[in-house]
């Protein structure tokens, strides 16, 4: 595990944290609950890609509340599944039947892919390694030719994680320091409880 240092410098809509990691200086853009929240309504396809961190804070209950709350503002809502997301393949399809998220509403990487330029966002829910673009673009990374889901081709992503720790392979993930990335920090089930109680208006 790597030693970062983090400054929050800009409190308030978008603000940065400034992450040390090795030599370079690299930012990550973070974002509110509430702002995700937003950014969110304002969509018309969204692409939630659920991860090892949703089943570690049992958030899957939470993603289905804000699955509805999606749908009821004529939201598409899709799941994005990687094969190996989590810790056994079949994981999150298990986690999200359990949650009785609509199976129809679950998609394999392969047939999600080709439709990640159209998506509005990507909500990446503690997945890592399984959305770095590295696996297409760095041929000196451990998990070059890995197949991903190819979340930075959304419009925006938004990245929920409870830290910037690096995942089970242990490197970094290019995708947080992207343009259109924005980090929610926090573990699963509080943050995207947060967000739907924005969205249903119970914080109002």
């Amino acid at each position: 595990m790597m030693n970062r240092s983090f400054t929050n410098v800009l409190f308030g809509a978008f603000g940065k944290v400034q992450a040390a990691a090795q030599a370079t200086q690299k930012t990550v853009k973070s974002a509110t609950a509430e702002e995700a929240a937003e950014i969110l309504e304002q969509s018309n396809y969204v692409v939630i890609v659920p991860g090892y961190g949703m089943a570690v804070a049992q958030a899957q209950h939470r993603v289905h509340e804000l699955y509805d709350q999606l749908i009821k503002r004529g939201v598409t809502v899709k799941f994005a599944i990687h094969p190996v997301a989590g810790r056994m393949p079949g994981h999150m399809n298990v986690l999200l039947a359990e949650a009785d998220i609509p199976y129809t509403d679950l998609v394999e990487m392969d047939n999600i892919n080709p439709e990640m330029p159209q998506v509005d966002v990507a909500l990446v829910v503690g997945a890592n390694d399984v959305v770095s673009p590295a696996a297409r673009t760095d041929k000196s990374s451990p998990i070059y030719g890995m197949p991903v889901i190819d979340v930075d081709r959304a419009k925006t992503v938004l990245v929920n994680k409870r830290s910037m720790n690096p995942g089970f392979a242990g490197i970094e993930n290019e995708l947080y320091y992207a343009d259109r990335t924005l980090m929610v920090f926090g573990d699963a089930k509080a943050v995207v409880g947060e967000i739907v109680k924005h969205l249903s208006g119970e914080t109002r």
